[in-house]
């Protein structure tokens, strides 16, 4: 019983780790993969540094945004952090 009294608060800790820290995280980056692959030419988006832009052109790493009429820039694909809905 004295080695239960030991244990259980360590799997407790190990439980709420999981479910507060672990299982979020992996449902973020399942989103951010889904995001990446959804990628189409025409969408608006937001990279990791707040650069709001157009998708212009598409590569395997590369995204190039349009940030400007006639101003294209290239970001690393994973730098697009979301997708702007339009109104």
């Amino acid at each position: 019983m004295d080695t239960l009294n030991q244990v259980l608060p360590l799997v407790v800790l190990g439980v709420a780790f999981y479910f507060l820290i672990i299982r979020p995280q992996q449902t973020r980056q399942k989103a951010h993969r889904a995001l990446m692959a959804a990628l189409a030419e025409g969408d608006h988006v937001v990279t990791i540094g707040g650069i709001h832009g157009t998708v212009a052109s598409l590569d395997d790493d590369r995204v190039g945004l349009e940030v400007a009429p006639g101003v294209v820039i290239d970001v690393a694909r994973a730098a697009v952090a979301s997708k702007i809905q339009d109104a």
